[in-house]
């Protein structure tokens, strides 16, 4: 409810009833409440940015949404708001005419106005429209929230998160503040494409149905697709498809797509996400650690700045990344050489160190248990974490000259978080079939995150697939950092909720 009609003690409904008696009456003085249009000459930013030369002169069109008014008898004012910006509108009664003038009186603060006249400074300094007509565009039937702001503190915001959430649109309308967010989102994804189109990057598409999931470590969504009589499953990742394209001979490619998966939510978890994945041939996981690295420094130069607030830290994206080999990560954080122990002390370490542990998911996933509860969070600047066991990277290639168990695989932390995940692809199609075959096995016993066995994927890699280098990098993590959100439901327009 309307913070005003609150305190004059109407509930909800009678609001709604006498709004829409407003709007027959309007209808009545031969007024439509709801417009076709209304070109708009300036935006508001534009009339405040360019007063000099618009001042008394110049007849300016604009549009907004009323956000608070003051009634004064036959003469008000009130602030109109565009895209994030509020301007005031001054209204008289002589210059406008009775008739409209009337029809201002029964405007109400969310109804959307048009006004048209010429651009002036009142007494107090502040620039306002003077204006000559007034066109109503939208007459709001349901009340807005009504934050009110005196000697630069704000009183009613508008703050509760859920009600932010499940209302994107109120709270676009009454925290302006919060577009800023998205615009920067639409900046960061458009750079990322400049980035990779300027390095000769194909974009491309692939499928979001797909009749075998996989290229991640998720539970899909599964549905059932009535036109083939066959269930499909919205895809967990674009990886397999890309590769594809990869095998087919194209040699630099990526999607921004949407992937799904059915998992839990939380601050850096939406079910329904944005990532990036690019693939190029001929490269390994160091050569797309420095494009990595290039592509965040761009990014932060597009921005115009090197240093970001993020959360409780400072990050220094100038600096160069630091690598680090995930053993070596956890013997300085667990305090043991877990590359030297067998499975059944792992687990018996595991057991110490307070973690549940489900042995029959095997080595792979106590390391990985390990290196989630102890390390993560330790990596606070920029740090690429390197050579991971195959166990767990069923797609990335064993590491050249050593030992074969551990993967050329590298994830980016950033803040304790992880941002991005990246492979010397694996292309051996025997190698990968026999991956694929193990996973399976994880399945069976009970690891409802573990990979499906994709015929198609390996026939087609069966045919050859060049030397890869392959990245996966979510985007939405990536504008929390570079807007320093610390939930990633605060960086997508309407995120999922429970109810």
């Amino acid at each position: 409810m309307n913070n005003q009609e609150q305190q004059i003690g109407k509930s909800l409904s009678e609001i709604l009833q006498i709004r829409k008696e407003k709007v027959r009456k309007i209808r009545e003085m031969g007024f439509e409440p709801y417009a076709y249009n209304f070109p708009k000459s300036h935006s508001n930013k534009a009339v405040l940015d360019n007063f000099a030369e618009l001042e008394e002169t110049t007849i300016v069109k604009i549009a907004g949404r009323i956000m608070a008014i003051r009634r004064m008898g036959r003469a008000s004012f009130c602030h109109v708001q565009d895209e994030g910006t509020r301007l005031q509108i001054y209204f008289q009664e002589d210059k406008i005419g009775k008739k409209n003038y009337d029809l201002f009186r029964l405007l109400d603060i969310g109804d959307i106005i048009g006004a048209v006249g010429k651009v002036f400074k009142t007494r107090t300094g502040e620039i306002t429209i003077y204006a000559e007509e007034l066109h109503l565009l939208t007459k709001n039937a349901r009340p807005i929230p009504v934050v009110k702001e005196k000697d630069g503190n704000i009183f009613d915001a508008f703050t509760d998160k859920e009600q932010r959430y499940r209302q994107r649109y109120l709270d676009l309308v009454v925290n302006p503040e919060v577009k800023q967010t998205f615009k920067m989102r639409s900046h960061i994804i458009q750079w990322t494409r400049d980035f990779l189109n300027d390095h000769g990057y194909l974009e491309v598409e692939t499928p979001t149905l797909q009749p075998i999931y996989g290229g991640a470590s998720a539970r899909p969504f599964k549905t059932h697709y009535n036109a083939l009589n066959r269930d499909v499953y919205l895809r967990i990742a674009d990886e397999l498809y890309l590769k594809r394209l990869i095998i087919g001979g194209f040699e630099k490619v990526y999607e921004i797509a949407k992937n799904f998966r059915n998992e839990g939510i939380d601050k850096t978890h939406n079910p329904e996400f944005t990532a990036l994945e690019f693939y190029q041939t001929y490269v390994d996981y160091r050569f797309q650690m420095d494009f990595v690295e290039q592509l965040f420094r761009y990014i932060a130069k597009q921005i115009g700045k090197t240093i970001y607030e993020y959360g409780d830290y400072t990050i220094d994206i100038e600096k160069p990344f630091q690598r680090r080999k995930m053993f070596d990560l956890l013997k300085e954080y667990v305090g043991t050489d877990v590359s030297a122990l067998s499975q059944k002390q792992l687990e018996e370490l595991c057991v110490e160190k307070g973690l549940e542990v489900n042995p029959k998911l095997g080595y792979g996933k106590m390391i990985e248990l390990l290196f989630d509860n102890f390390v993560e969070d330790k990596l606070v600047q920029p740090t690429f974490v390197t050579d991971y066991p195959k166990a767990i990277s069923p797609f990335a290639k064993s590491k050249q000259g050593s030992d074969s168990e551990i993967v050329e695989r590298f994830e980016l932390y950033i803040a304790g978080q992880e941002f991005v995940n990246a492979f010397s692809e694996l292309n051996d199609p025997f190698d990968q079939r026999e991956r694929l075959e193990n996973q399976n096995q994880l399945r069976d016993l009970g690891d409802e995150e573990a990979q499906s066995m994709d015929e198609e994927f390996v026939t087609a890699m069966e045919y050859g697939m060049p030397p890869t280098g392959g990245v996966g990098i979510g985007i939405d993590r990536m504008v929390m950092f570079f807007t320093n959100q610390s939930s990633i439901r605060d960086v997508i327009l309407f995120p999922q909720l429970r109810t």
